[in-house]
């Protein structure tokens, strides 16, 4: 059983309609990678060692990190018991009823004294006399029924419940949001490590064909020590180059792999290549590169103006529904204070039954044994005075009122700005990987014609040289470029609150149903 099976199974509702469609395939798929987990036991679990030949889709890691991710779990949890609160909430509007039974055996039963001239009028004075009261065996049953049938706290605290059920929705779905921008970022970066390493790996493979054709032509004259030794120490740079990629590479792999919850040696190989993404025409990419192009969310997918970017960021940006929601939240608690002063109305109702008899225990006895009590009645309670401690409580619920009101406006202009200036980071993201697409073709072309005249002795080794490190700078460089487009777009969708595989908020609040209260 995989852990979002247990998590429905627990009451815990699921995170995002789309996301619990997806869930399900996506983890099939990542378990015949041999990626799915066994939730019963507590260990992780490991990639076998054959999924490099198998590198899997951003779309379908995403899916697999909102399965698998610890803090969208405890986020879960959160919501698990808001849920239970909203419960409790609703306990006070049906009738209490409580039952209690009890039986005593006097082994010597209470005695008390009477002055004998209540029985004898004759009696001298100070004559007592000893009456037993109680008999062997005391049988009692008594049943309490209570309505409530106007409290203000009631119904104001069922609405506070049901409004803090409504932010921890919110808080899950913007808990949700930042692991699958996370997630974003980290596969990106495992893309730009695996490029680094193939970069420089193709750019160690050229120096070392190089340096060969150079040996050749030194033996054979035709090239000078001088042109051998220049390669030798370029080649002995990009060596350790190429070590401190692989352990970039590695740390990018950990990284991931804590997201999904997975062992941190785990051999994740992902799909893609930013050195090879055409961003202007994705039919022409890799199946690995049209997926990665294909997960964004609206705010890219549409390609808004700044304005309605900005609206849209203040209408569905998680931290800030999370703000207006605990203001909210604030109000009701203030209600909640001042409902104190109002009265309270409740019905009650009891029924008693006691019995005696002595000898051998006789359940509840004969019927000459037994007597009964009815009561019923109504109970008005409203406070007089109490010290003023709801005055000064009340003061305490306005000032954290306005205090949610403060954060929620500073929040709003903090998002403004920042979505401002995702916007000009992507715009330059996006002219940079022009420039730099057009600087690859022109260092490739540079690179093939240095090569040729340098084999036919019509240019130096310096310009060859020249000619593959301008060549391994433009690819890296375009590589970078489209990194920083990729990862800025992730940052940008979480801050206009369009994260892919996340639902949009629920139209008229994110509390949800019974809210009203």
């Amino acid at each position: 059983m995989n852990r979002s099976c247990k998590r429905r199974e627990a009451g815990v509702p699921g995170i995002v309609d789309r996301a619990g469609r997806a869930g399900g395939w996506a983890l099939a798929m990542l378990a015949g990678l041999g990626w799915a987990g066994d939730p019963a036991s507590a260990q992780r679990a490991t990639p076998p060692t054959g999924l490099a030949d198998r590198p899997a889709l951003l779309s379908a890691i995403a899916e697999a990190a909102i399965e698998r991710n610890r803090e969208i779990l405890d986020a879960e949890y959160d919501l698990a018991l808001a849920n239970g609160q909203v419960a409790e909430a609703w306990s006070d509007f049906y009738p209490s009823v409580s039952l209690s039974s009890s039986y005593t055996r006097n082994v010597a039963p209470q005695v008390s004294f009477l002055p004998a001239q209540i029985f004898d009028p004759s009696a001298a004075q100070g004559d007592f006399i000893p009456v037993q009261f109680g008999a062997d065996n005391l049988w009692n049953l008594s049943v309490n029924l209570e309505q409530t049938l106007l409290d203000p706290q009631v119904f104001v605290g069922l609405g506070a419940a049901s409004r803090f059920r409504g932010l921890q929705r919110e808080a899950l779905r913007g808990r949700t949001q930042q692991i699958v921008t996370r997630v974003r970022i980290a596969f990106y970066d495992l893309l730009l490590a695996q490029e680094e390493v193939r970069l420089t790996a193709n750019s160690l493979k050229r120096v070392r064909q190089s340096l060969e054709e150079t040996r050749a032509m030194e033996e054979a004259g035709v090239a000078e020590v001088y042109d051998v030794l220049r390669l030798e120490v370029e080649a002995a740079n990009l060596e350790p180059n190429l070590s401190r990629a692989e352990n970039r590479l590695r740390a990018a792999r950990r990284g991931l792999a804590a997201e999904l919850d997975l062992d941190p040696e785990a051999e994740i190989e992902v799909a893609g290549e930013l050195a090879l993404m055409d961003l202007d025409d994705v039919g022409a990419n890799s199946p690995g590169n049209r997926d990665i192009l294909a997960f964004r969310g609206e705010s890219l997918a549409e390609a808004p103006e700044l304005d309605r970017l900005l609206r849209r960021g203040r209408a569905n940006r998680s931290d800030i529904r999370q703000l207006e929601l605990t203001e909210t939240l604030r109000k009701t608690e203030l209600r909640i204070e001042q409902a104190d002063y109002l009265p309270s109305v409740s019905a009650f109702g009891s029924y008693g039954l006691a019995a005696q008899q002595n000898g051998m225990p006789v359940f509840f006895g004969t019927s000459a044994q037994r007597g009964t009590t009815k009561q019923v009645g109504f109970r008005v309670s409203m406070p007089i005075f109490s010290g003023f401690r709801e005055t000064a409580r009340i003061s305490q619920r306005q000032a954290a009122l306005r205090q949610a009101e403060t954060q929620t406006r500073l929040a709003g202009d903090q998002a403004e700005i920042q979505l401002r200036n995702l916007v000009d980071d992507l715009q330059e993201a996006r002219s940079r990987t022009r420039g730099q697409h057009l600087a690859v073709s022109q260092a490739r072309r540079g690179y093939e014609i240095a090569s040729a005249r340098y084999r036919e002795g019509l240019a130096s080794q310096l310009e060859l040289t020249d000619a593959e490190v301008a060549l391994r700078q433009s690819e890296f460089n375009y590589a970078q470029a489209v990194y920083d487009y990729l990862s800025t777009g992730a940052r940008l969708d979480e801050a206009a609150g369009t994260v892919p595989l996340v639902d949009m908020p629920i139209a008229g609040g994110a509390s949800g149903e019974g809210d009203r209260g």
